[in-house]
């Protein structure tokens, strides 16, 4: 199925019209998208572990044979081993130590650093997912459906000379233009975030908004960093996570006319 869409100058006037390559002719498959996010989040995680001595540098002793001096025979006590306090004789003052169930003992089964938390995700599966993500984000109900607010226009695309915008207040003006008003107003506010989250480097909460989708690095990239919502990314970079954040399909996306033709030419997630 061929797709038409509008091209827009930045004054929301139309030029014409662009053919979608095949790459927007994918079925969408949320399942897929799943996956290769969740691949996504795995392979970046950072391992952990705990001490690989932790609670295993005592001076520990007790013999578990019958005859032996520093014994548990006969003493009515448990064989766990022990480190002693005191001594007087053959009686000893010792206390459990080392083994999990005693104080200050290791950990049965503590966390390891050298686990592998990757996982892989077949080549043609990664690109058809995102081929489906893609396909979502042209579908004017999926992305209503998600929250975002878009102009009665939407999908379509914007010229070439977006991406040499340089500054943030002309990037917001454009995208006031095109009809974005009240999606950069539902993304402006953030949220405190709940929990210990909040002293670890993550206090707020910022909504996910339109996703701009340039050719090559450009001032475009620089000018709408500081865009609450907004992310821009080059069209070979995309991924899953970016066209569908939250697993939810249906990011509100624009694509400038040289991103969608390096697409096509390059037969890029194909």
């Amino acid at each position: 199925m061929i797709m038409k869409v509008d091209l827009m100058d930045m004054q929301q006037k139309q030029l014409g019209s662009v053919e979608l390559p095949k790459q927007f002719n994918e079925e969408v498959r949320s399942d897929l998208v799943q996956r290769a996010i969740m691949s996504l989040w795995n392979n970046r995680r950072q391992p952990y572990g705990s001490y690989e001595d932790a609670g295993d540098r005592h001076s520990v002793k007790i013999s578990k044979q019958r005859h032996d001096f520093k014994g548990c025979y006969g003493f009515g006590i448990s064989r766990v081993p022990r480190k002693i306090m005191s001594r007087n004789g053959i009686r000893f003052n010792w206390v459990g130590a080392q083994a999990p169930g005693t104080v200050g003992g290791r950990r049965a089964h503590p966390p390891k650093a050298t686990k592998n938390w990757e996982e892989k995700l077949n080549k043609k599966e990664r690109r058809k997912a995102i081929r489906s993500a893609l396909a979502a984000v042209m579908q004017k109900e999926l992305v209503e459906s998600r929250g975002h607010h878009v102009p009665a226009s939407y999908p379509f695309i914007i010229e070439n000379e977006f991406e040499a915008v340089s500054k943030t207040k002309d990037v917001l003006a454009v995208l006031q233009k095109l009809g974005f008003g009240d999606e950069l107003s539902r993304t402006e506010h953030r949220t405190i975030r709940a929990g210990k989250g909040k002293r670890r480097g993550r206090k707020y909460k910022t909504k996910k908004g339109i996703l701009l989708v340039v050719s090559n690095n450009c001032k475009l990239q620089q000018a709408a960093k500081n865009i609450p919502g907004v992310d821009v990314t080059t069209v070979n970079t995309i991924n899953a996570e970016l066209l569908a954040p939250g697993f939810m399909l249906g990011r509100a996306t624009l694509f400038t006319q040289a991103a969608i033709e390096r697409m096509q030419k390059e037969n890029l997630f194909m």
